[in-house]
C-alpha cells in the first residue's frame, strides 16, 4: 500500500529589528524557494546567518534546501544547528525528524517527533509524521500509528492524506471496513486523490466487493496511478 509521505514545516519567523538585514535575505530565500532557485536561497540564507550566526531559522530554512537538493546529511546539519540555538523550535524537530525518516534512522525520526510534540502538543504534523515511520515495513507498528493519525485527524481534520495513511495502517491490521471508511473521508476532501481510489478499491477486493473494486481502481489509473493498470490485470479480467 502507497502512501503519501512526510511534511515539511517552512515558515518565516523575522528576527530583532537590530538584524534586519539578515532577515531580508532570510526572506529573499524564501522567495527564492517558491520559485525553485535552490541554489541562490541556499546563498542567501548563508548571508543571513553570516551576518546573524544566531539566526535559528535561517539555519531552518536552508536545512529545508538541502533536503530539497537531497543533500540530507547537510539538512541535518542544518537543523541540528537550528535546534542548538533555540532548543524550543519544535518545527526544526519535525524537519530533522523527516529527513532522519528519509535516511531510515527511525529511531531518530521518532525521537524528534516526540520532542517537537513535547514542546507543541498541538502540531498536527508530528502526529502525522511520526504514524507514518510507526507504519513503515521496518517498525510495522499500526496500531500506535492509528492512534498517531487519528491525533493529527483532531488537530486538522481538513488533510485528505491522513485519512488515507491511517485507512492504510487499518488494512495493514486487515480492517478493510475500517480502511474503506477512512478512503471514503479522503475522497470527500479531495475527489481527485488516485491513491486513496487504488488503495480503497485493494481494500474492496479483500471483502469480495470485486465490482466497486475494479471500479476503484479503474478510477485511480484515470488519475494517473499506473499502479492501478497491474491490479486491474490480476483481479478484474
Amino acid at each position: 500500500m502507497k502512501r503519501i509521505f512526510y511534511l515539511i514545516t517552512l515558515l518565516l519567523l523575522v528576527s530583532p529589528g537590530c538584524n534586519q538585514k539578515a532577515n531580508t535575505y532570510n526572506y529573499n530565500g524564501m522567495t527564492k524557494v517558491k520559485l525553485q532557485d535552490y541554489n541562490g536561497a541556499i546563498d542567501d540564507y548563508t548571508k543571513a546567518i553570516e551576518i546573524n550566526p544566531e539566526f535559528s531559522w535561517a539555519y531552518n530554512n536552508r536545512g529545508y534546501v538541502k533536503y530539497l537538493l537531497q543533500d540530507y546529511r547537510g539538512a541535518i546539519a542544518d537543523y541540528t544547528k537550528s535546534i542548538e540555538i533555540d532548543p524550543k523550535l519544535y518545527e526544526a524537530y519535525n524537519n530533522r525528524g523527516v529527513t532522519m525518516g528519509i535516511l531510515q534512522d527511525f529511531d531518530g525520526a521518532i525521537a524528534d517527533y516526540t520532542k517537537a510534540l513535547e514542546i507543541n502538543p498541538e502540531f498536527a504534523g508530528a502526529y502525522r509524521n511520526r504514524g507514518d515511520i510507526l507504519s513503515t515495513d521496518s517498525l510495522k507498528d499500526y496500531r500506535r500509528a492509528i492512534t498517531d493519525y487519528t491525533k493529527a485527524i483532531e488537530l486538522s481534520p481538513e488533510y485528505a492524506v491522513t485519512y488515507n495513511s491511517r485507512g492504510c495502517a487499518k488494512y495493514l491490521l486487515q480492517d478493510y471496513s475500517g480502511a474503506i471508511d477512512d478512503y471514503n473521508i479522503a475522497l470527500e476532501i479531495n475527489p481527485e486523490f488516485a491513491g486513496a481510489y487504488y488503495n480503497r478499491g485493494i481494500a474492496k477486493l479483500h471483502l469480495g466487493q470485486i465490482n466497486n473494486g475494479c471500479l476503484d481502481l479503474s478510477k485511480a489509473g484515470e488519475l494517473g496511478y499506473a499502479e492501478a493498470y497491474e491490479a486491474i490485470k490480476e483481479y478484474c479480467n
